[in-house]
C-alpha cells in the first residue's frame, strides 16, 4: 500500500481486500488462497523440525531408560557376587573355626536323669519334694531346660519339680531325624507318664511353642495332668500358622550351607539380639544368653531348630485343641514379638480358663518379672477349684 501511494496510484480495490495480500510490514506478497508461500514453506520446515525434535527427545528418553536399566543390572550383579563371596567366606570360616563340642554344664540344680523314648535318650532335671510340677522349655535355635530356671528354682522349695530337655536340645539326643509336633507331643506324654508312675498326675507348665505340644498331650491323656499353664503361648494370634514349608526346609537343610546358617543364627551376638527382643527392657539375662551359646555348640544342634525355623513344628489345628481342654488352664502373657493374642479374649469367660497379664514383659515374664509370674502361678495352683478326675 505504501508503494502505490508513493507512485501516486490510487488503488481501485477496497483497503480491506488489499490488506489481506500484504505482509505484516505492508509489502506486496504473492500468496495462495490468502497465505504467503514463504509462510507455508516456513511452517512446513517448522513442523518437520519439531517432529525431529520430538523423535530425538523420545530416543534420548529411551536411551536413558536402557542406560539406567543396565546400570541397575550391573549393580545387582555386583551385589550378587559380593553376597556369594561373603556367604562362601562364612561357610569356610564356619567349617574351620566354629566349635562343635564345647563343655556343657548342667542347666539346673538338683539331679539330672535320663530315660529312653523311641530310641532316643531324653534328659531331665528333678529337685524338691511335694506335688509334681513339670516344666517344658520353648523351641528355638538355642533352647534348653535353662529357660525354666526361675520357675524351677522358686518351686523346688515347695514342690517336686521336673524340667525336661526336649528331643534335639540340651543333654537329650539330637539325631538327624524328622522333628514334628507328633514327636514332641509323644515326648511330653512319655515324660508325664514317667512322672505319674511315682508322683501321680502333674501340674504342667509350658513355654511358647511347647504350649501346643503340652495342650495336645493333655487333650489326648487328661488323666496324666492336674492342670496346664501356658506362658507366652503360640496359637492365639489372629491367624493360626500353617504347618510350614517343605521347600523352605529343603533349602535350610542343604548340606553346603546348613551348618553355616545355623552357626550364623547362634553366634553370641545373634543369640543376644533375639533374646533382647523378648525383654521389654531390651536387656537380656546374660546367663541365659551364655548357656544358649553353649548348648548351640553341640553335635547335632542344628537339626531340630531348622524344623522350627521352617515352620514345620506349628499345628494348624491348635485352636481346636485349646477349645477341647477341660482341665484347669492358666495363661500368663503380655506382648510378644513372635506370638499374637488377638483370639485369647474368647477364652476369658470359660470357667476352667484363667488369663493373667504380666505388664512390662515381652515373651519371658518369668525372667523379667519373676516374682509376679511365680506369684500368679502359685495362686492358680492353690486356687483352681476343678478337682482332678481320671478319664473313664
Amino acid at each position: 500500500m505504501a508503494c502505490l501511494l508513493k507512485r501516486g496510484v490510487v488503488p481501485l480495490t477496497p483497503l480491506a481486500s488489499r490488506s489481506s495480500d500484504e505482509s505484516a510490514h505492508g509489502e506486496p506478497c504473492n500468496g495462495v488462497q490468502g497465505r504467503p508461500r514463504d509462510t507455508i514453506l516456513q511452517g512446513s520446515r517448522h513442523v518437520n523440525e519439531r517432529g525431529w525434535a520430538d523423535i530425538m527427545t523420545e530416543v534420548k528418553k529411551r536411551r536413558g531408560f536402557f542406560v539406567t536399566l543396565w546400570r541397575l543390572l550391573k549393580m545387582i550383579g555386583f551385589l550378587a557376587r559380593l553376597l556369594v563371596m561373603v556367604a562362601g567366606s562364612w561357610i569356610v570360616l564356619s567349617r574351620l573355626f566354629m566349635p562343635r563340642r564345647l563343655p556343657l554344664p548342667h542347666a539346673l540344680g538338683g539331679e539330672r536323669r535320663t530315660f529312653g523314648f523311641n530310641g532316643l535318650e531324653l534328659s531331665y532335671y528333678v529337685s524338691g519334694e511335694g506335688k509334681p510340677l513339670v516344666l517344658l522349655h520353648s523351641i528355638n535355635a538355642a533352647a534348653s531346660a535353662y529357660e525354666t530356671k526361675p520357675l524351677y528354682d522358686y518351686f523346688a522349695a515347695s514342690r517336686r519339680v521336673y524340667a525336661l530337655d526336649l528331643p534335639g536340645f540340651g543333654f537329650s539326643s539330637r539325631p538327624d531325624i524328622v522333628y514334628s509336633p507328633r514327636l514332641y507331643t509323644d515326648a511330653v506324654l512319655a515324660f508325664v507318664r514317667l512322672v505319674a508312675q511315682t508322683d501321680g498326675p502333674a501340674d504342667v507348665v509350658a513355654l511358647s511353642l511347647s504350649s501346643e505340644f503340652a495342650a495336645r498331650a493333655a487333650e489326648e491323656s487328661p488323666e496324666l495332668f492336674r492342670s496346664l499353664t501356658l506362658i507366652s503361648p503360640t496359637g492365639f494370634g489372629r491367624r493360626v500358622r500353617s504347618r510350614g514349608s517343605d521347600a523352605l526346609l529343603g533349602v535350610l537343610q542343604a548340606p553346603l550351607w546348613s551348618q553355616a546358617l545355623y552357626d550364623l543364627l547362634t553366634t553370641k551376638r545373634s543369640i543376644r539380639f533375639f533374646l533382647n527382643m523378648l525383654f521389654a527392657s531390651r536387656r537380656t539375662d546374660e546367663n541365659l544368653a551364655a548357656y544358649g551359646y553353649l548348648t548351640a555348640r553341640q553335635p547335632g544342634a542344628r537339626f531340630a531348630p531348622l524344623y522350627f525355623i521352617s515352620g514345620k513344628l506349628f499345628s494348624a489345628d491348635i485352636r481346636q485343641i485349646y477349645d477341647r481342654l477341660n482341665l484347669p488352664v492358666l495363661v500368663i502373657y503380655n506382648r510378644d514379638p513372635f506370638a499374637g493374642y488377638e483370639a485369647l479374649s474368647a477364652y476369658k469367660e470359660r470357667p476352667n480358663w484363667r488369663l493373667v497379664r504380666i505388664e512390662g514383659t515381652r515373651g519371658l515374664p518369668h525372667f523379667e518379672r519373676s516374682r509376679e509370674t511365680c506369684a500368679a502361678l502359685e495362686a492358680f495352683l492353690q486356687d483352681y477349684a476343678m478337682p482332678h478326675t481320671s478319664a473313664s
